[in-house]
């Protein structure tokens, strides 16, 4: 039987660094757009479901065909956490009798994240003996050279060993991109997280995996995205 697999896209009204930045224009569509192009495209996934509290990103998301899920404003303040998000639009759907096996969570923040990234990662999510599927990419700056300031002078982070390591000679370090995260309801219900027991990794080039917090981040991905077509 053909697994059902659903896309929810979380998306608040509010943004206190960037205002209203899931709709702001980028390459001339709104933010949260590409995201949902990108699941659309992906063509293994059946609903492509948008949670969100605000009226103009609703309508803007039905626009682009995604379906839309009233969050309630004490799930969508800043303090929320997105599992809480997720966890109710699988309570709505469930009272809609729509138990879907698969979850993709995908963050309007990601623009750069593409349809083939989505197939992909959903494949792997599939073919492999895990839990979760978290995309993340190649830190490039090694944590092992990170200082911290204690009483006013750079004390290592680290052993005082890894400072005279070349980059080379020093372990890949992975961190979250936050553009995918896919898991079961199961999985998400047991865990309340995304991070289980046996989460595999989906590695993606830096050049996608720009997370959209600030104006900077917001300029670098348009650039890029520029750079694509």
């Amino acid at each position: 039987m053909k697994n059902k697999i659903i896309a929810i896209i979380p998306a608040r009204g509010g943004s206190k660094e960037i205002p209203r930045k899931n709709i702001r224009l980028m390459s001339g569509k709104p933010l949260i757009a590409l995201s949902i192009e990108a699941a659309l495209k992906s063509k293994c996934i059946d609903r492509v479901v948008v949670s969100t509290e605000d009226k103009e990103i609703a309508e803007i998301s039905r626009e682009y065909g995604a379906e839309i899920i009233e969050r309630p404003e004490e799930f969508a303040k800043d303090e929320s956490s997105t599992i809480d998000a997720i966890l109710h639009a699988l309570e709505v759907l469930r009272a809609e009798n729509y138990n879907p096996d698969i979850i993709v969570l995908l963050q309007p923040t990601s623009p750069l994240r593409n349809a083939e990234d989505v197939g992909s990662a959903i494949e792997l999510f599939l073919n492999s003996d895990c839990e979760s599927v978290v995309s993340v990419c190649e830190v490039g700056h090694p944590p092992y050279w990170n200082f911290k300031i204690a009483e006013g002078y750079l004390k290592p982070l680290f052993r005082d060993k890894y400072l005279m390591l070349r980059r080379q000679d020093l372990e890949k370090v992975y961190m979250p991109n936050g553009a995918m995260y896919i898991s079961t309801p199961e999985n998400l219900r047991k865990y309340k997280s995304f991070y289980c027991l046996r989460t595999i990794p989906y590695i993606m080039p830096p050049e996608r995996s720009i997370d959209i917090d600030n104006e900077v981040d917001f300029m670098l991905a348009e650039l890029l995205m520029k750079s694509y077509v």
